[in-house]
C-alpha cells in the first residue's frame, strides 16, 4: 500500500513559517557550494545570522540553512530568535529529510516553550518526521508505531487544528499499514500449518484494526483457520459477522462456498435465511 506522504502545505502553518519564499523549500535540494563559508563560526549581530539562515532556505540551500538557525541558538540564546531559529531548524532538517535531527529540534523547542503558539506544530511535525520513514509492510513496524503515537499525541492535544485534521488522515493509513503487516505473519503461519498463532494475528487486525480494508480477508481466514482447527462454530460465528458486515465482498463469498463444503449445515445460517 502507498502512504499519503504529502504535508499540509506551509502557507497554512503558523506565522513562523509563512511566506512564499518558504513554500520554495519544500522542492529544495542538497546545500550548494560556499556552505563551510557560512555556518563557520563567526560572532554577528542575531538579525543578519537569520537573515543569512532564511536566506539559505529560500534558495533551497536546507542543510545549511539548518546549521545556521542553529547558530543563532548557539550564539544568540536569550534572544527571541532564538525561538524561532529552533522551529525553522526543525523544519529545515525536515525538508531536508535528516529526520532525526528535525525531532531533536523540535523537542529541544516544546521541552524550552511548551505552551507556545507554534507548539502545535512542532507536535506535528515530530509526526511527520516518523510518518516520512514508514518501511514498507515486509519491514519491522517499530518507526510506524511511532508514527501512530506521535500522530495521535497532535490528535489529542490538538483535535480542532488543521494538524489535527492531517493526523487523523495520516492515522488510517498508518493503522492500515500496521494491518497489513498482521495478515502477512497470520498468512504466513496458515501456510505453515500453525492455526493457531495465525488466528492471533488476525484477530489482532478484527480488534485492533476493524476499520480497515484488511478486515473482511481477516474474518475469512479466522473462518478457515478455525475449520481447520476442527471448530466448526467458531467458522460459523466468523463468518456470520463477515456476512452482516461485508455482504458484497468476494471475502463473504469464499466464504460462503467454503462453509458449504465443509460445514453444509451452517449454510442457511451463514446465509442469512
Amino acid at each position: 500500500m502507498l502512504l499519503n506522504r504529502r504535508p499540509l502545505r506551509l502557507t497554512a502553518r503558523p506565522l513562523i513559517l509563512a511566506g512564499a519564499a518558504i513554500a520554495i523549500a519544500l522542492t529544495g535540494g542538497c546545500a550548494r557550494g560556499g556552505g563551510q563559508k557560512d555556518t563557520a563560526y563567526v560572532a554577528r549581530d542575531v538579525e543578519t545570522l537569520y537573515g543569512a539562515a532564511r536566506a539559505r532556505l529560500d534558495r533551497g540551500d536546507v542543510k545549511i540553512a539548518a546549521a545556521l538557525f542553529d547558530e543563532v541558538e548557539r550564539q544568540h540564546p536569550y534572544s527571541p530568535w532564538a525561538r524561532r531559529a529552533q522551529l525553522m531548524s526543525a523544519f529545515s532538517y525536515y525538508v531536508g529529510r535528516e529526520y532525526n535531527q528535525s525531532i531533536q529540534s523540535a523537542q529541544r523547542f516544546l521541552s524550552i516553550h511548551p505552551g507556545n503558539k507554534d507548539a502545535p506544530y512542532a507536535y506535528y511535525l515530530i509526526a511527520l518526521c516518523y510518518y516520512e520513514q514508514i518501511s514498507d509492510v515486509q519491514r519491522d513496524q517499530g518507526i510506524t508505531r511511532q508514527a501512530q503515537t506521535a500522530l495521535e499525541e497532535v490528535n489529542r492535544r490538538f483535535p480542532r487544528t488543521e494538524y489535527a485534521a492531517d493526523a487523523r488522515l495520516k492515522l488510517d493509513l498508518v493503522n492500515d499499514h500496521l494491518a497489513g503487516k498482521e495478515m502477512e505473519i497470520g498468512r504466513f503461519y496458515e501456510k505453515t500449518g500453525k492455526w493457531l498463532a495465525a488466528q492471533l494475528h488476525f484477530q489482532n487486525v478484527v480488534e485492533k484494526y476493524q476499520t480497515t480494508s484488511h478486515t473482511p480477508e481477516a474474518l475469512y481466514r479466522l473462518t478457515e483457520t478455525s475449520l481447520a482447527l476442527g471448530v466448526p462454530e467458531e467458522a460459523k460465528r466468523y463468518s456470520a459477522v463477515l456476512g452482516a458486515n461485508y455482504p458484497g465482498s468476494k471475502w463473504y463469498d469464499r466464504a460462503f462456498r467454503l462453509m458449504d463444503r465443509n460445514a453444509p449445515w451452517t449454510t442457511q445460517d451463514l446465509a442469512g435465511s
